[in-house]
């Protein structure tokens, strides 16, 4: 059983909710276990987990035009196993959510992007062409948003998680589903 570590931030409830439907698109793959850990709550044993995970994808949401405070502390505790090189060669991949359309979240993808560089990690893209941008689109679409890097999602600052968009939501399933595949075609 090859196994999926979903580490997340989630100040609000809505990158939560986006992550569950990551966990969700990549257990749906047999021969996948994907758990979520929210980094706020890591002790030794998460680390641990982390550590002998496959595949670790990250997700924060994005404030002020990067990932959120709660998750740079995570990163930056990742520092030992940078050094070690605990995560090289696992695969990779990253999720976001903002209130604002645009909410600069490519830039918070490219910080999980390089944070998983830097660990020598091998990046998972999202595989679906950008939806809703012709006429004939709509916000029911997949990637809506438009993203490659991974998954994004928009959220509106007055609603809770139980408001987001179903497609953004089954954008994030996609992802996890993406890394699950890629997971089994290359670590068979």
């Amino acid at each position: 059983m090859k196994k999926i570590a979903i580490a997340y931030h989630s100040g609000y409830g809505h990158t939560a909710r986006q992550a569950e439907a990551v966990q969700q698109g990549a257990a749906a793959v047999a021969g996948v276990e994907a758990r979520l850990y929210d980094v706020t709550q890591l002790n030794d044993a998460a680390w641990a987990e982390l550590d002998a995970a496959d595949a670790i994808i990250f997700g924060a949401p994005t404030y002020m035009g990067s990932a959120s405070a709660r998750f740079k502390e995570f990163m930056d505790a990742s520092s030992k196993r940078w050094f070690a090189r605990t995560w090289q060669d696992k695969l990779a991949a990253g999720f976001t959510t903002s209130a604002s359309q645009s909410g600069d979240k490519l830039n918070t993808l490219m910080q999980l992007m390089i944070l998983a560089c830097q660990h020598g990690m091998i990046w998972v893209g999202l595989d679906l062409l950008p939806g809703n941008n012709s006429s004939q689109g709509s916000v029911d679409d997949l990637n809506r948003l438009g993203s490659s890097a991974g998954a994004m999602a928009q959220a509106n600052a007055d609603q809770g998680a139980d408001a987001m968009l179903a497609s953004d939501l089954k954008t994030a399933a996609r992802l996890g589903e993406r890394v699950a595949e890629q997971l089994l075609r290359l670590r068979p």
